[in-house]
């Protein structure tokens, strides 16, 4: 989707402080963190939200979601402990409609979270 900025992120045509990437998904620093580790990963392809995934959707999930574990030790932070969010629609905090994980660590994080 040309409006979406996650889409341009992706492609490269917005620049962005990259920690990971593959041809399925691409993770990069949070430009307003929220812990002093915040990444965000994010498919290639545009989904906007948890409820637009189908079954057709497994694979990449799988990836994304065996991905973040390494993630968190390239960062550091798998040792201490970690938090990943994923949020869906607008009232549960979704700012930016295509499907994200918020990678977060490098303090404790308080419970319960919102």
């Amino acid at each position: 989707m040309s409006d979406c900025i996650f889409c341009r992120i992706a492609a490269g045509e917005i620049p962005a402080r990259l920690a990971a990437e593959d041809p399925e998904f691409v993770a990069f620093r949070d430009l307003n963190p929220q812990a002093p580790v915040h990444v965000l990963l994010i498919p290639r392809r545009h989904v906007a939200t948890v409820n637009d995934l189908a079954a057709a959707d497994a694979p990449l999930l799988g990836r994304i979601w065996t991905r973040i574990p390494l993630l968190a030790a390239e960062l550091g932070i798998a040792d201490h402990g970690y938090r990943v969010v994923v949020n869906c629609l607008a009232p549960a905090g979704q700012s930016v409609f295509h499907l994200h994980f918020h990678l977060l660590g490098g303090r404790a994080m308080g419970w319960p979270p919102g």
